[in-house]
């Protein structure tokens, strides 16, 4: 087991375990603390507290502010979308204070509510990306969790001593450790999600590595807020690009309630 350092955006082995001393790179993840006040935090809740939570898979419930999708058959209408709620306006607006969100344009929000009294949790799994893009960006609201990350690659990870890891020969000299391999689908990496706090996951962190939400790191009741931007073929140039253009009209209203 690993520990995302967003310091140094190093996966850190964990203390006490036989990885302690040993990182490697984890690229496409963006953490910032404190994102929103408290204030904003309790008033965001409360607005959504006054619309129905739908009861979702794995203990949680959910509200859905974007297209009606049948990701299998790769189809896709307006529906009842109405539009992102009107309190993300000010959200996505302090979005674009960070470098890693240039020309983020949400099309599509889920709140999802978790709770430990109903075992909360998801699954590991890619979000999909024939529709959503390059970058998943959620809010973490109301309690800290963990977000786990993990592969199925057949590839090793190679492994790095840090500073602190260090051996000497017999001679009292200092030896530099060779790097060590271990199989990539062995691996998982905690980041730790503060409460209040923004994640986006980009690059491998989107494409390589599934994220999940374990039961045991629901210790309070838990919102998330996950924005989704259109994929390459519902953009500019794509195939599905006047689509694409509608329902960014229709998510950037911010006129919306669930559907």
């Amino acid at each position: 087991n690993f520990t995302y350092c967003p310091a140094t955006g190093l996966a850190k082995g964990n203390e006490h375990s036989e990885f302690a001393g040993w990182a490697f790179p984890f690229p496409g993840v963006f953490l910032v603390e404190e994102f929103i006040s408290e204030d904003e935090e309790c008033e965001i809740v409360e607005l959504m507290d006054q619309d129905d939570w739908k009861p979702s898979q794995s203990g949680r419930n959910k509200q859905d502010y974007g297209p009606k999708v049948n990701f299998k058959k790769q189809r896709l209408k307006a529906g009842s979308f109405t539009g992102l709620p009107s309190f993300s306006r000010k959200i996505v607006a302090q979005m674009k204070a960070c470098a890693v969100l240039s020309g983020f344009l949400p099309v599509e929000q889920c709140n999802l509510d978790y709770t430990p009294e109903r075992g909360s949790a998801i699954d590991p799994h890619f979000d999909d990306w024939w529709l959503w893009g390059e970058r998943l960006v959620s809010l973490n609201l109301l309690s800290k969790t963990v977000l786990s990350m993990s592969c199925d690659s057949e590839d090793n990870i190679q492994l790095f001593p840090t500073s602190s890891k260090e051996e000497f020969s017999e001679e009292g000299i200092e030896c530099v450790l060779p790097p060590r391999l271990v199989p990539g689908k062995e691996v998982s990496v905690a980041i730790l999600l503060p409460r209040r706090s923004l994640v986006v996951l980009h690059g491998d962190a989107r494409y390589k590595w599934k994220h999940g939400i374990r039961r045991r790191h629901i210790e309070h009741r838990r919102v998330c807020v996950t924005f989704r931007e259109l994929s390459a073929e519902f953009s500019a140039g794509g195939t599905h690009e006047e689509l694409g253009k509608e329902l960014l009209q229709i998510a950037l209203s911010f006129q919306g309630r669930p559907v």
